[in-house]
């Protein structure tokens, strides 16, 4: 029952999304010219991405407040590295994932095996990132005119008209979204969100997996540094500021429950186009963009409270069930 509640919201949601893109462009056929559908892409890869970290992350009953971090971190450590050189975007990917690992990894051990609340922990690991950044770039910024151009290519090129970052995006939503479905770990993910001592009692290694989910979450987190770089060019270390309260909208909306356990990244990567949709058709429509904050929170504070109403509802169907 639940699982078909939500599927109706993911499906509510991508209307929703329809007839926000059909609404701006009868306001403004530019919206959807080939620049703009192509701007709207590449606004949202980056989100995508780490709404779908994030969503690993959530199904276990858990958050991770520190993604902008790392991806601010990861952007400016890779433009460091290569600035000045001529390495590939294959090193700058796996140097921002490798990062990304490490700072997942460090979170995912205080909260599974310190038993840390994990809110507290990654918002702990958010002001040890942004004073580790701060301390290190002393107010440089990396400039695009010394980062290599094989790297610039990833952020700015495309294929058959179709930029590289969505693409990429896409491909790991797509593989997250089988693994989820499929490998028996990663169903085991839903049983550790929906009750953590059951799944402790059937077996499940919980510590083990909610580690996985962070050391997912950060390598996806660092990855979208290095693609942040790659698009950008110019960054400095608070890069992504502000993104994870962003991020965390975006999965809530999508319909993965805070709670955990419940949800798809589909519907997470949904929550994060509408997102971006909304504030690019403010600009189009050139309403003042408090309205973009107003509108999240609306929609966060809708889809919590949706979240609230469908458990209570399914809990309460499943004891009349039971007595009968």
């Amino acid at each position: 029952m639940t699982d078909l509640v939500f599927r109706v919201r993911e499906l509510s949601i991508g209307g929703a999304l329809a007839l926000l893109i059909l609404g701006t462009w009868l306001a403004n056929p530019g919206f959807l010219d080939d620049q703009g559908v192509k701007d709207l892409l590449l606004n949202s890869a980056i989100l995508v991405l780490l709404a779908t970290g994030q969503s690993v992350v959530v199904l276990t009953r858990n958050i991770d407040l520190s993604v902008g971090s790392v991806v601010g971190l990861t952007a400016f450590a890779c433009g460091s590295f290569v600035s000045g050189t001529q390495h590939s975007a294959a090193t700058v990917l796996l140097l921002g994932t490798g990062l990304g690992v490490l700072c997942g990894v460090l979170s995912g051990l205080l909260v599974s095996f310190g038993r840390v609340p994990a809110l507290v922990v990654t918002l702990g690991m958010l002001y040890v990132i942004q004073g580790t950044g701060h301390v290190w770039a002393h107010g440089r910024q990396i400039n695009a005119a010394n980062v290599p151009e094989g790297v610039l290519k990833l952020g700015s090129g495309s294929v058959l008209g179709v930029p590289y970052l969505p693409l990429i995006s896409a491909l790991v939503l797509a593989a997250t979204a089988y693994y989820l479905r499929t490998y028996r770990s990663g169903r085991e993910l839903y049983a550790i969100g929906s009750n953590p001592e059951a799944a402790r009692l059937a077996g499940i290694p919980v510590r083990r997996r909610v580690l996985g989910a962070y050391a997912f979450s950060g390598a996806v987190a660092g990855f979208a540094g290095a693609l942040w770089l790659a698009r950008f060019g110019t960054v400095v270390a608070d890069a992504a500021n502000g993104w994870e309260l962003t991020v965390v909208s975006a999965v809530v909306v999508g319909g993965v429950a805070i709670t955990g356990g419940v949800g798809t990244v589909w519907g997470a990567a949904l929550g994060a186009l509408l997102l971006t949709t909304i504030g690019s058709a403010l600009v189009v429509l050139k309403v003042n963009p408090f309205w973009e904050q107003a509108i999240t929170g609306a929609l966060l504070l809708a889809a919590i409270s949706t979240d609230r109403v469908v458990r209570s509802r399914t809990t309460e169907a499943l004891r009349k069930r039971s007595r009968q």
